[in-house]
């Protein structure tokens, strides 16, 4: 008989368990104070491009910018004055320090990045003559601790402005010439995993971003150019809620960026100087309007929307 005593206890079970819980959740702990969910809610920080060597020396139908010439110390005037209305306004103002020496479309960081609960989506623009501006997008966020939770890749094209927040559940991508299809599904699979649901919306042929044709003022307010918006998303965001207050003016959304606007609170919005009908619409729907001269800055087909990308509201 064998006296040889043995082990006899169970085997222990696993030890270590994990921590359940969402990487929204734990953005604010391991992270920092980022996420976006909403075109409206409070602004309170941003992410922006100062005019720098890349717009002292550029062809400008290369590059989609007026002929007409620039002057750069006004732009960078024009562009800190926007700057310091965000920053008067609590917003934290962060900056992309580095980019490439010919990419003067650098300034419109909206293009480059589409922020998320989670973090941010890095974009691959359009024109070839902005191609490779998401580089230096990624590297200030990544100084700053924001996520990129993704890089628009294959033969995929996305904008940051081809995106627009509804709710938090609710977001509208549109495709066109600055993002094809392989760019929304992309963006669609990385925004379904946060419970959102993706409605597409086909992008004119006269226009290449959503911020060209509607942007929303509040939770329940948003400036739409009717004629150029489809009728399924209207009719989406009545039944979200929203009452739309139809643009007055083609020349104002063409011209002058009258949809172009940041909302600094529900209500609250900064406008580009320029555009009387349209802010006179706005006044009279009990949106509080502020204007801001940046006639320098539309010369690059742009204007305040599409400088600033957004880092965290609410």
């Amino acid at each position: 008989m064998n006296d040889k005593k043995y082990d006899i206890e169970a085997i222990p079970g696993e030890r270590w368990f994990p921590k359940e819980t969402s990487f929204e959740e734990d953005m604010g702990q391991y992270w920092g104070d980022w996420g976006v969910n909403s075109e409206v809610d409070k602004l309170k920080a941003v992410l922006m491009r100062r005019p720098g060597k890349e717009i002292e020396n550029f062809d400008a139908k290369e590059v989609r910018f007026s002929e007409e010439a620039i002057d750069i110390e006004l732009m960078r005037k024009q562009h800190d004055g926007v700057a310091k209305i965000y920053e008067d306004f609590g917003t934290k103002v962060y900056y992309v320090e580095e980019q490439r020496d010919d990419r003067p479309n650098a300034v419109f960081c909206r293009d480059l990045m589409f922020m998320t609960p989670e973090g941010a989506i890095l974009t691959r623009p359009g024109m070839a003559a902005r191609r490779g501006e998401e580089r230096y997008i990624a590297q200030a966020l990544a100084k700053l601790g924001v996520p990129i939770l993704r890089t628009i890749a294959g033969d995929g094209i996305f904008e940051g402005a081809n995106a627009m927040w509804v709710d938090r559940h609710t977001c509208v991508v549109s495709t066109g010439s600055r993002c094809n299809q392989r760019g929304y599904e992309q963006v669609k699979h990385q925004l379904t995993h946060m419970g959102v649901e993706v409605w597409h919306m086909q992008q004119p042929y006269s226009n290449i971003h959503i911020d060209g044709l509607m942007n929303p003022i509040s939770e329940d307010k948003i400036l739409v150019h009717a004629s150029q918006v489809p009728y399924d998303i209207l009719d989406m965001l009545k039944k979200k809620g929203y009452e739309i207050l139809e643009a007055p003016s083609r020349t104002e959304v063409r011209e002058t960026f009258g949809c172009n606007f940041v909302a600094l609170e529900p209500g609250h919005i900064v406008l580009p100087e320029g555009n009387p009908r349209t802010q006179e619409l706005l006044e009279k729907n009990g949106v509080k309007v502020q204007t801001v001269d940046i006639s320098e800055i539309m010369k690059g087909k742009g204007a305040l929307h599409c400088i600033t990308a957004y880092l965290k509201r609410g």
